[in-house]
């Protein structure tokens, strides 16, 4: 069994570390040690969803998930990841270059299960099972077969079912951003083990009920471009993302990286994350950036307290 240690983030000032040295930080409410004895662990059903989000931690949360994502051209495969943002733990999503040998629905989840995040502040609990199978009923279900090895990851019962939602996002985001399935309705997910239903998944989720995104799940804000490490043409570089707040009051930061670790401040203001219902919290922005590296921070603002970065996401990227 391996257990699975999320990078921290800073809550002081809400950065995120990226010291490789605090992958092995295990934090104590989400991991469960190998050495407590645990002979009846809790047990919830995969359509249940953790409520760990409590105090001044909640401030700008909205309950309600991110929109459903629309179709696209690109081949490029939506894949939800495990990140922390202050005191809580949300999901955060990439789109990876997948083969096309399997349909959408599967190869997101396979690149869930068996690839590294791009952003080293993201982790997965997921192992690359040996069996790996997707399809999907008219009725907006998809069903997902999987192997027991997926699940050989040590986890307590918040992280076991943030796990579970982590595949559900992506399994619907693949099947929305793909066709396969009617976004105007809700999208359920069932996973089998081996063709049966009932297994108690990381020994705390029981599997087999139609599963929809649990509400408060993704991250309040995420940054979609640029994605981590990528490069950039020099001049006016655009930074988009999402607040799952609509007409959010965002600041954010552009630091540049000399040496790979020392960090400057180069740019900075604040944007407004749309209402509009079709673009409802979405914001971009454009800088002029020469070439360099780069790291962009996007944070809310607290009311109570204005100089806290809260529920912040950073991507570094660079200028070429």
């Amino acid at each position: 069994m391996e257990i699975w240690n999320p990078r921290r983030r800073n809550t002081a000032g809400g950065s995120r570390a990226r010291s490789a040295a605090l992958l092995f930080v295990l934090p104590a409410a989400l991991v469960l040690s190998g050495c407590v004895a645990t002979p009846q662990p809790p047990e919830t059903t995969a359509a249940s969803t953790p409520q760990a989000m409590t105090g001044s931690a909640t401030a700008g949360v909205p309950t309600t998930s991110a929109p459903l994502e629309t179709t696209q051209a690109s081949n490029k495969a939506p894949v939800y990841w495990i990140g922390r943002s202050n005191e809580n733990v949300f999901l955060y999503r990439e789109f990876r270059d997948v083969p096309e040998q399997e349909n959408p629905v599967t190869r997101a989840l396979r690149s869930m299960m068996s690839q590294k995040p791009l952003d080293p502040d993201f982790f997965t609990p997921w192992q690359n099972p040996k069996k790996l199978a997707t399809s999907i009923s008219g009725k907006n279900v998809i069903t997902v077969d999987v192997s027991p090895d997926a699940f050989n990851s040590n986890l307590d019962d918040d992280m076991a079912k943030r796990a579970i939602q982590q595949l559900v996002y992506t399994a619907t985001a693949a099947g929305a951003s793909s066709g396969l399935v009617d976004s105007g309705q809700q999208i359920q997910v069932v996973i089998l083990v081996d063709g049966h239903t009932d297994y108690l998944a990381f020994n705390h989720v029981r599997l087999g009920t139609p599963t929809p995104r649990g509400a408060g799940m993704v991250a309040p804000v995420w940054i979609i471009d640029p994605q981590e490490g990528v490069g950039v043409a020099d001049g006016s570089v655009k930074i988009s993302g999402r607040s799952t707040l609509p007409g959010a009051k965002l600041r954010w930061k552009i630091l540049k990286v000399e040496g790979g670790t020392d960090r400057a401040a180069y740019l900075s203001g604040d944007v407004t994350a749309s209402a509009e219902a079709t673009q409802s919290g979405l914001f971009s922005l454009n800088v002029n950036l020469a070439p360099g590296n780069y790291e962009v921070r996007v944070s809310q603002i607290d009311p109570g307290t204005p100089d806290r970065e809260m529920n912040v996401d950073t991507r570094g990227f660079t200028v070429e």
